[in-house]
């Protein structure tokens, strides 16, 4: 167990304990923006779905009931702008970091394989190269990357943490680049219903894969589009020659989504109007903190998009945390996601209404 353990860096919200103390001293308490996980209710008919599904005393299936495969393809295809999406197109999975972490050791990579994932980046990528004993390797640029030994590129449009959107031309190119040399691609896309300033492309567009899912998977996440972390309910779609081995990987692994899971996962993609609702939950909150930032001094960089703000102050990003948290507010340094962001802070959407509120109240007083 060690031997796996020292592979891995040290867990980093470990670090940000003592600024949490400080912040939760403040006389009005704390104003936690720093991990993003989501506080609002889960919509009443997801709730439903998962209730009149609890008596499910039998093994759920790994590729999920064909109802939760119709739900995927038909929102693939509906959303996404993906075309001809069959059940072989999609694999339900166990909320979407328990994938990104093991994605590496399911394909069967190793010492010697290249992982890729952007400089600012979700550490999820890089803990799934460890865990293979594979190497990793982060980018500005993916066509720049020397491809002999590169098996697995991750692309991550709208951008944890910056919330950086690839544009259709970019995210083109990079799959013709990727195919081209036999690279696989993994999209996440997790936060692509969530575009501000920004209207964010999936891989599986047709306009951007030329009608061909060969080489590319995205990867979706009900977590926040529907307030469902704590569900555990994501999912893949692309390349059937990718799903169909991970499947039966998967089935041999156990990894099973929960069959009330499943049923409540139907629920939330056949309705639009309850994303709406949250969409604009979040929408007010990124103008309150916004505004609120803005006037303290912070500069915003990309954040056009995802439930997070790219904040600095051109200091030490600790320098920054420090500071916040003497105001009780959390966020979470910018160091987490890579070196690139020593001098930036993430500050996530994911507070209620009043915590908002006295976020920004205490950044304009």
């Amino acid at each position: 167990m060690s031997a796996v353990s020292d592979r891995l860096p040290a867990f980093p919200w470990d670090k940000l304990e003592p600024y949490k103390k400080t912040a939760a001293a403040h006389p009005d308490g704390i104003v936690d923006l720093s991990v993003g996980t989501p506080v609002d209710p889960v919509p009443e008919h997801i709730q439903k779905a998962l209730i009149a599904a609890a008596d499910s005393p039998g093994y759920p299936t790994v590729w999920g009931t064909p109802e939760l495969r119709d739900a995927l393809t038909r929102w693939v295809e509906h959303r996404l702008g993906a075309r001809e999406v069959t059940h072989r197109h999609v694999l339900p999975v166990v909320g979407s970091k328990e994938l990104v972490a093991w994605l590496p050791t399911q394909l069967g990579l190793g010492p010697g394989d290249q992982v890729a994932f952007p400089r600012l980046a979700y550490p999820t990528y890089e803990v799934g190269a460890r865990l293979a004993r594979a190497e990793h390797v982060a980018y500005d640029d993916p066509t720049e990357l020397d491809p002999s030994r590169l098996k697995l590129l991750w692309l991550n449009s709208p951008s944890n943490p910056t919330g950086r959107v690839l544009a259709k031309e970019e995210l083109t190119r990079i799959v013709a680049w990727a195919r081209e040399h036999g690279v696989l691609v993994l999209s996440d896309e997790c936060y692509i219903e969530l575009g501000w300033e920004a209207d964010p492309v999936s891989v599986l567009h047709l306009d951007v894969n030329g009608g061909s899912y060969d080489g590319i998977v995205a990867v979706h996440s009900l977590s926040k589009r529907s307030n469902l972390a704590g569900y555990r309910a994501a999912f893949l779609a692309g390349d059937p020659a990718v799903l169909g081995p991970l499947l039966q990987i998967r089935k041999h692994g156990g990894m099973m989504t929960p069959a009330p899971t499943q049923a409540a996962v139907v629920a939330a993609l056949g309705d639009d109007e309850h994303v709406r609702v949250q969409r604009e939950r979040y929408a007010a909150r990124r103008t309150a903190l916004r505004d609120a930032l803005l006037a303290h001094g912070f500069r915003i960089e990309h954040s056009e998009a995802s439930l997070y703000l790219w904040a600095t102050r051109d200091e030490s990003c600790w320098d920054t945390v420090a500071h916040l948290a003497d105001r009780g507010i959390l966020v979470a340094p910018g160091d987490f996601y890579g070196p690139a962001g020593d001098r930036f802070v993430r500050v996530a959407l994911t507070a209620t209404d009043e915590r908002v509120r006295a976020a920004a109240a205490r950044l304009t007083a």
